[in-house]
């Protein structure tokens, strides 16, 4: 049922989207072998459909009626195994193992920020339809460990890698998850001032360009996403300073 759903009062069972639930949890299982066994690839590739699964279950409950208290505490708990434990293992043995101590440092406090990102956001009022994330979604996080292993795949890099960018990598998606900037959930299509036709161009490009070179997309994407929290609180504090200042050039003409 994903992050991206109002926390429901009953505690009805309904089969079918609790289905898709599961099927992210074996995904993200099924990628923590994958890492264990070397195939960073295969682990990566895992991730990512967990994360198609765990975006379908919440809408199918939505569409059906079916959403409970039993699947939003479902999903939390396989998001903890599929977008916390699952990537940080993958990291940890793709990447961070060379740096030792402060290789499982990160990995951890990767799985900890998870955990407490899973908790703020069951915590917040129920009532409240906010249609932005406040921090980054696990998911995404998860996402972007995952298309940083198939971007380096791609060029040509298999197998364990050592890079300094990929452990601070690691420690900005730990910040940002339990970070206050504001990420769009995407739980509506946004209203833009083009016509219809243009927007079925853009989509259609962007879809192209993704079935071409989807290694270097997926991760080129997610990486935008991924600056779009800190890049909207930037342009938001600029914009309230401007209209700060605005009073004090009136007086002065």
């Amino acid at each position: 049922m994903s992050e991206e759903n109002s926390q429901p009062s009953d505690n009805r069972f309904y089969p079918l989207p609790c289905m898709f639930t599961l099927a992210s949890l074996f995904c993200g299982f099924y990628a923590i072998i994958s890492a264990i066994n070397s195939e960073f690839k295969t682990a990566a590739i895992a991730i990512l459909i967990a994360s198609i699964f765990d975006a379908l279950d919440g809408r199918v409950a939505r569409m059906t009626n079916s959403t409970s208290q039993f699947g939003a505490e479902l999903d939390s708990l396989c998001d903890m195994v599929s977008f916390g434990v699952s990537p940080g293992v993958l990291a940890f043995l793709w990447a961070l193992h060379p740096y030792g101590r402060y290789g499982w440092l990160a990995a951890f406090l990767y799985v900890a920020m998870t955990s407490l990102r899973l908790a703020r956001f069951n915590s917040q009022d129920s009532k409240s339809e906010s249609k932005n994330f406040i921090g980054l979604p696990c998911p995404a996080a998860a996402a972007m460990i995952s298309a940083s292993v198939l971007f380096l795949h791609f060029m040509g890099i298999d197998g364990e890698v050592q890079h300094i960018s990929l452990l601070l990598l690691v420690y900005i998606l730990s910040y940002l998850m339990v970070s206050t900037h504001t990420y769009f959930s995407f739980k509506e299509i946004p209203t833009f001032k083009f016509k219809p036709f243009q927007m079925l161009i853009g989509f259609l490009l962007i879809f192209v360009l993704v079935a071409a070179e989807p290694q270097i997309m997926i991760f080129t994407l997610f990486l935008l996403y991924l600056a779009s929290g800190p890049t909207y609180g930037i342009v938001k504090k600029l914009r309230s300073s401007k209209k700060l200042m605005l009073p004090f050039k009136k007086k002065e003409q």
